[in-house]
């Protein structure tokens, strides 16, 4: 019974926002639900890989403006519209690092830590070397990593947000995983 309770708690949700987005498509001042349901999910995304609050807040701003304008280009596609919002967040970082020639940093806390060192199996030992080889990956290796790990998303939203096919971004994350674990030379 608990599942069943768990997947109509789901659809509801499901539903509830896209009626929210429709909502917003028709009126602007309908957006605030969005807003207020993501903001914060957005917020801590940025954050994690600008390390300045304040710079997090403006590109996060940028973000939701930036959906707001384009509300009426979403198409509902069976993906929480968190994805879409994540794929204008990561544009958004995109642009400012280039625009700034800045470095992507990762900010691991104990969770994130926890979830990529069980998926790859690892050793005490081990652990102590992963922050260093995250940071010797390449910038798309890490954002795949990110989505993963510390955004907890399922693979068909990361390939949404990446706009490539589920088994694509499936491919992708393994292969970044095989060169984190040749960077921390674990077989």
């Amino acid at each position: 019974m608990e599942i069943a309770g768990t997947y109509l708690e789901k659809i509801q949700v499901d539903l509830t926002e896209v009626v929210e987005i429709n909502s917003a498509k028709e009126n602007p001042k309908n957006f605030r639900p969005l807003y207020e349901r993501y903001f914060r999910r957005i917020f801590l995304f940025i954050l994690h890989r600008v390390s300045d609050r304040s710079l997090a807040n403006d590109i996060t701003s940028q973000v939701f403006l930036n959906a707001l304008s384009n509300i009426h280009k979403y198409s509902h596609q069976g993906l929480p519209f968190s994805s879409w919002l994540f794929r204008i967040a990561i544009n958004e970082c995109n642009g400012h690092f280039k625009q700034k020639s800045i470095e992507y940093t990762v900010i691991l806390d104990h969770t994130n830590f926890n979830h990529i060192a069980e998926e790859m199996d690892l050793s005490d030992e081990d652990r102590d070397h992963l922050s260093t080889a995250l940071q010797a990956l390449s910038f798309e290796d890490l954002e795949l990593i990110e989505l993963r790990f510390f955004e907890e998303m399922r693979f068909q939203e990361i390939a949404d947000i990446k706009e490539i096919t589920e088994n694509n971004a499936k491919v992708r994350l393994y292969r970044a995983l095989d060169k984190l674990r040749k960077k921390m030379n674990i077989k």
